[in-house]
């Protein structure tokens, strides 16, 4: 029994394994390589050939693997980055002046830098090497004093940060990382699955820091449900489930009075027909965000923290100069199980419903599939019970 104990715990220091594509595998190491350069690049032509400050420091390579390889990590935010690195470079230039013992000041510059990312909620990792460097950097680093926070660590974090920003965008990909919920037609407690103060319960008695977005873990655990639901009703069509009251609106409707019916109806997307019911569009808030961001950004961000609504675009714009245009449709008859490659593996949340004509008669989400999932286990539950 023991030596049974001794390999499984042996067995845990396996590399897991890699469930990236090839193809995004590369997409990472380019962007490592495009974002390094240009912070080089940049350093070099703004500090000259003859500055004692160091064009790049160490750190930035952790920094580039976690922005460019692990995008959706917390620990690669850009509040992360921004504050960790910058407040562990002062720590570590404090631990400098005052500690003459080097591995003193380093053990409590990386000990008060945890501790203060932990404060101000900006936990990066390679901002731990950054204390250390400078403590450990040499004359060079320790003659900068403060200024080693803004030259150059200030400097290379900002330009590594709009460096991920530009790639991430340019590549097809979302940065910062921020999850997006479907909206549940039902509190998901009632509708028997998990709610997500269950899910936060369960995270603050584990009492540790996962390295995943809140919101990115509970929408995993949806898919999940969906799957194991599906795997027990392959017969069950889509018609079944559906939300059949659909709040649509017109390519002529403006985005003003689409971001009223969002914010009264409390749902994040809405199908766009024409006058026979054909879908034509559709526009969710991350699309009144985009064009908000777009054309006000002060007013936006100010209404976005006011109201926690995203978007303040021009309110006579039609949503037909916005609106996604490449709708993924399906029909009532669709089995539930085609829905899972839609809802996971192509990133819709908002799949509307059409009849034989083509004509809206409903929208699915992922909560609207659990939903009528569990409303079908129940008579076989009964059944068994």
């Amino acid at each position: 029994m023991s030596r049974f104990r001794i390999l499984r715990w042996l067995t845990r220091f396996a590399p897991s394994p890699v469930t990236l594509r090839w193809r995004e595998r590369l997409r990472s190491g380019l962007g490592a390589l495009v974002g390094i350069a240009v912070t080089g690049a940049v350093s070099h032509s703004l500090l000259g050939n003859a500055s004692t400050i160091p064009f790049l420091i160490a750190p930035m390579g952790a920094s580039a693997v976690l922005l460019f390889g692990v995008p959706a990590s917390p620990l690669a935010q850009p509040w992360s980055i921004i504050g960790g690195n910058l407040v562990s470079a002062a720590v570590g230039v404090t631990c400098a002046m005052f500690i003459h013992d080097p591995v003193e000041a380093a053990a409590v510059a990386i000990g008060v830098a945890v501790c203060a990312m932990f404060t101000l909620r900006c936990v990066h990792p390679p901002s731990g090497a950054v204390a250390l460097t400078a403590v450990l950097g040499g004359p060079a680093v320790h003659a900068l004093g403060y200024e080693f926070v803004f030259e150059p660590v200030a400097l290379q974090s900002f330009t590594l940060l709009v460096s991920a920003l530009v790639y991430h965008t340019a590549t097809g990909h979302r940065y910062p990382h921020a999850a997006r919920q479907p909206k549940a037609t039902q509190p998901a407690a009632a509708a028997g699955g998990f709610s997500r103060a269950d899910l936060e319960a369960v995270l603050r008695e584990r009492d540790e820091l996962l390295d995943i977005d809140t919101d990115d873990l509970e929408a995993l655990l949806r898919e999940t449900e969906i799957r194991s639901y599906a795997r027990s009703f392959g017969e069950l069509n889509c018609g079944a489930v559906m939300t059949r009251d659909v709040v649509s609106i017109t390519p002529a409707t403006t985005v003003g009075a689409a971001r009223t019916l969002l914010k009264r109806h409390d749902i994040k997307a809405l199908p766009v027909v024409d006058a026979q019911g054909h879908v034509k569009g559709i526009v969710t808030r991350a699309d009144l965000a985009e064009e908000g961001l777009g054309r006000h950004p002060l007013r936006a961000l100010l209404h976005s923290l006011r109201s926690g609504v995203a978007a303040h675009p021009a309110d006579g714009v039609h949503v037909s100069t916005i609106m996604s245009t490449h709708v993924r449709t399906i029909s009532g008859e669709t089995p539930i199980v085609e829905l899972l490659g839609i809802f996971a593996g192509r990133g819709h949340h908002h799949v509307p419903v059409v009849d034989g004509e083509r004509r809206l008669v409903g929208i699915v989400t992922q909560a609207d599939l659990i939903s009528g999932l569990y409303r079908q286990a129940q008579p076989l539950q009964r059944q068994s019970a």
